[in-house]
């Protein structure tokens, strides 16, 4: 069983090809995907199974531990709810997106940094604990800061409510990731062994929430999918590369220039179609950047890690 589920691990991005795939041929596959179950979204379900899989491998100490290193703490935090909601923007308006896209790449921009940041970081040989610390602290303070940002970018052009879109978060966020963290302090023993499969599960999980989105809006995809697959590209690399540069102007080593950078442009891109599909529900497309950002932020990911530890990190 270990072994299907470290196949599984290593090869994740293959698993949400496949399902991209199954989605573009028969999209009705994952339709539940878009439903509810016991009244609530099932996209919120899902993704609080891959939060409280995170709260399980985190510890106490982590969090004490952000207090050592306030420089690289706050440098990554602050790129991350400031630099990446505004290139969101500016790429937006750069490539002229209509109402519904633009929301889906801000929320893209607004959310916190993704789990998979912590994969690749480890991957391509860069600092972990670092990558696990940003992870966590932008995670804990999103509530605050993503309906905030989202409101000042669109609040005036688009209603929504950044109270709702707040409890939003803490349900579909805080709440499972403080279970997860209980269970942790609770059965160590127990959260241990999990972490040999909650890898796999959250790839697994990723691929059905965006393999839901594209199948849903198949045909809005075909026909607007290179101008917001470009506009994606576009805010991954000037999100990595702006990482690179706080990471070398402050003067940090290229473990944690990585880091940075990987943490900046890895975003939680399952909450941000969670909160288009929660918060602007006349705006289907909204969803779409989300599952599509998934998509290549894993794809691109892979290969960088690659290169980094090749080429960029292989002296240290």
């Amino acid at each position: 069983m270990k072994r299907l589920f470290k196949l599984i691990e290593n090869y994740y991005f293959i698993i949400i090809l496949i399902s991209v795939v199954i989605a573009f041929l028969n999209p009705n596959t994952f339709n539940w995907v878009l439903g509810k179950f016991i009244g609530m979204n099932m996209i919120n379900i899902l993704l609080g199974i891959i939060l409280f899989g995170m709260g399980t491998t985190l510890k106490i100490d982590q969090f004490v531990n952000v207090f050592k290193r306030p420089k690289e703490i706050l440098l990554g935090v602050g790129g991350q709810y400031l630099i990446m909601p505004l290139l969101a923007l500016i790429i937006a308006h750069l490539f002229s997106l209509n109402e519904a896209l633009t929301v889906g790449l801000i929320l893209v921009g607004t959310v916190p940094g993704g789990t998979a940041s912590d994969v690749i970081t480890f991957l391509a040989k860069g600092d972990l604990a670092l990558s696990v610390s940003l992870t966590a602290v932008s995670t804990v303070i999103s509530p605050i800061l993503t309906p905030l940002i989202t409101f000042i970018l669109i609040g005036n052009a688009i209603s929504f409510s950044p109270a709702d879109m707040f409890i939003s978060i803490v349900q579909i966020v805080i709440i499972p990731i403080g279970l997860g963290l209980i269970l942790n302090y609770k059965f160590p023993h127990f959260c241990e062994e999990l972490k040999e499969y909650l890898p796999a599960v959250s790839s697994l999980v990723i691929a059905i929430i965006v393999a839901g989105v594209i199948g849903s809006n198949k045909e809005a995809i075909i026909s607007s999918s290179m101008i917001i697959i470009l506009a994606i590209i576009l805010q991954y690399f000037a999100g990595m590369a702006l990482g690179f540069i706080i990471g070398y102007l402050s003067g940090m080593k290229r473990k944690q220039m990585i880091t940075i950078a990987i943490e900046l442009c890895f975003q939680n891109s399952g909450l941000s179609t969670s909160l288009a599909k929660t918060h602007f529900t006349n705006l289907s497309l909204a969803t779409v950047p989300g599952a599509l950002y998934s998509v290549w932020q894993n794809f691109a990911g892979s290969i960088l890690a690659y290169l980094f530890t090749r080429y960029f990190n292989k002296d240290e």
